[in-house]
């Protein structure tokens, strides 16, 4: 297998990206611009990344002939989603360097070992209990107190896999909803807002990180992210220097996002670390019209062995907001809007909760 530092992709070679959904759909443009060509590798057959691809492979994840043959056509992997499986991992990295490796997925696929981690580095997170049953609950429970949050250990996202334990709810039945064996309890976090940073780190140990982001979510989806946080300039630091701790203790190579809460207690301001995501973020998507090098090229100059760009956040203030469900029916209304650009992930019917595109904002100047 080759080394990370030693891929040095040259324009006309394949990137190889797992996953077919919007993000990796956004890769492979970004990758088009540089001259790079890109394979999509999905079971869906309906992915919008596939429209914006020459070459692609519709197959199960489980189909080791497939998957030989797409490593064979292409020059690196990466991947649009964090809950790649491990097997298939394991059949492309046989063949082709998997960045970022396949072994961070280990930890990033598993919230329990995620947040270990985490402690680890020294950087603070919400008190959390592992769970493997009601009596552990319980005694979870116990400890942290409530309110909480109990989340499957693995596949959770956008508020799914995942409920909040208030004083008298019957904590048998939440268990029983939650339909899993391996859960962690995290305390409830009374927070003034929530952010999240975007942070590239190249093979060479080069980390560049984009502007602190803040983040609006409804119903657990994000819906709108504004750059930079309306935090102070100290505490946007330390999120920045959280984030570059966390990518080079991985050994990271390609762009993550980790989001965090803001605290305000009488001391200040502190930041607690909620997740990490190993991969290109929503809350990144302002970055394509808004700076000078976005989330999807950082990633494709770092898995292509290329040096990272410094970003420049492009106006004062630059604002995306996520189309959800039937809200892409009105989509013609932003395209009068003076600093908008619309985003359309070509995806089939809205569905509620659905993301069908974005716009970004940028303002040269701060709102009155």
């Amino acid at each position: 297998m080759t080394d990370a530092k030693q891929v040095k992709l040259k324009p006309g070679d394949t990137i190889g990206i797992l996953g077919g959904g919007q993000l990796g759909r956004m890769l492979a443009m970004a990758a088009a611009r540089l001259g790079l060509r890109c394979q999509v590798f999905s079971p869906d057959p309906d992915s919008p990344a596939f429209d914006v691809v020459l070459n692609a492979t519709c197959a199960e994840y489980a189909d080791v002939e497939a998957l030989e043959l797409f490593a064979n056509d292409v020059d690196v992997i990466t991947y649009e989603f964090e809950n790649v499986p491990s097997a298939a991992a394991m059949v492309l990295d046989a063949r082709r360097p998997v960045l970022p490796n396949r072994k961070i997925l280990e930890t990033t696929q598993d919230r329990l070992a995620e947040k270990d981690f985490v402690m680890r580095l020294g950087i603070g997170t919400a008190a959390y209990a592992d769970v493997t049953s009601v009596s552990s609950l319980r005694e979870a429970i116990a400890r942290i107190g409530l309110p909480a949050v109990l989340k499957t250990r693995r596949f959770g996202y956008d508020g799914k896999g995942q409920a909040i334990i208030r004083e008298g709810d019957d904590i048998a039945k939440v268990w029983t909803s939650l339909a899993t064996k391996s859960a962690i309890l995290e305390a409830f976090v009374s927070y003034e807002r929530e952010i999240s940073v975007i942070a590239a780190r190249s093979a060479t140990g080069q980390v560049e990180c984009f502007d602190v982001t803040e983040n609006e979510h409804r119903d657990h989806i994000l819906k709108i992210s504004r750059a930079p946080a309306q935090i102070p300039d100290m505490l946007a630091e330390e999120a920045r220097s959280i984030a570059g701790k966390i990518a080079s203790a991985l050994d990271y190579v390609g762009v993550l996002a980790v989001e965090m809460f803001v605290l305000a207690n009488g001391t200040g301001p502190k930041v607690l670390v909620n997740e990490i995501a190993p991969r290109v973020h929503n809350s990144g998507h302002w970055t394509l019209d808004g700076a000078s090098v976005s989330q999807f090229e950082q990633h494709i100059r770092a898995i292509a062995g290329w040096p990272l760009g410094k970003p420049v956040r492009h106006g004062e203030v630059v604002t995306m907001t996520n189309l959800i469900g039937d809200e892409i029916n009105d989509f013609d209304k932003w395209l009068s809007v003076p600093g908008a650009t619309v985003h359309i992930y070509g995806k089939g019917a809205p569905r509620p909760g659905r993301k069908m595109g974005h716009v970004t904002e940028v303002r040269p100047t701060k709102d009155k």
